[in-house]
């Protein structure tokens, strides 16, 4: 079945991911990770654009980035395909490195902008690896130091420069965010999914709203992605309700 095309970002900023192929890990060592990060710099910076947040993971990455000349598929290519020359000449791996081709979500305001900021930060500590700022692997000590690939103005210069990021990554502005990456949110993602929907607003809450807010919040968990079944189990609202309102 053909692959639709990539939906595109008028801001021009996307939050990618980038994942290892059959959920192998992506980097054996620090120097696959640093020569990651090499080859991300030299990749974006070819093609103009920006880094403004980066995560790596054990078996995936979060890049939030900056295209504004819509290089984005070009670039992502290059890195692919020059990580995964380094990596299987070093490793002895034969065959694909990366998992299909990378996911891209647009970011449409600078509340989500922020929102996929701290979730691309917080990714080490939700899995229970490491703290925000104890996890070597992410542009968090860039936004403190101002130094390595990241580019840290557009973020700082909305929250109050380098000490209003210490505040920003400590408070609870922004925390709900869910990176939908696949038309069908996967039922442990539900909970996460519904509250960035619902910019927080718990799910359980929407069956005690007026009708039409109760109805227009329906209609949201349902444009995110979430189904029928998953919306009854956060909300408690029968299975014909949901169908008659969001269908």
């Amino acid at each position: 079945m053909p692959r639709g095309p990539r939906q595109q970002s008028e801001s021009g900023f996307y939050h990618v991911v980038l994942r290892r192929n059959g959920k192998q890990l992506l980097f054996e060592d620090d120097d696959d990770r640093l020569r990651f990060l090499e080859l991300l710099s030299e990749k974006t910076e070819g093609d103009g654009i920006a880094i403004i947040a980066w995560c790596l993971m054990s078996n995936h990455v979060h890049l939030l980035l900056d295209d504004p000349d819509s290089r984005l598929s070009h670039a992502m290519h290059a890195l692919g395909t020059a990580y995964a020359r380094t990596f299987n000449e070093k490793s002895g791996h034969v065959g694909a490195v990366f998992q299909g081709r990378f996911r891209s979500i647009p970011v449409t305001s600078n509340r989500q902008l922020l929102q996929a900021v701290r979730y691309i930060h917080e990714n080490p500590a939700k899995a229970g690896i490491a703290s925000v700022d104890g996890y070597r692997w992410s542009s968090y000590g860039d936004y403190l130091r101002g130094s390595g690939i990241t580019d840290t103005r557009r973020v700082l210069s909305m929250i109050g420069g380098r000490e209003g990021f210490l505040g920003f990554c400590a408070d609870g502005r922004f925390g709900f965010y869910y990176p939908r990456v696949s038309k069908r949110v996967p039922d442990e993602d539900a909970a996460r999914a519904a509250a960035f929907a619902l910019d927080g607003m718990e799910p359980q809450q929407i069956k005690e709203l007026p009708k039409s807010r109760r109805d227009a919040a329906l209609r949201a968990l349902r444009a995110a992605g979430i189904t029928v079944k998953q919306i009854e189990r956060l909300t408690g609202i029968g299975h014909n309700t949901i169908s008659r309102i969001t269908m």
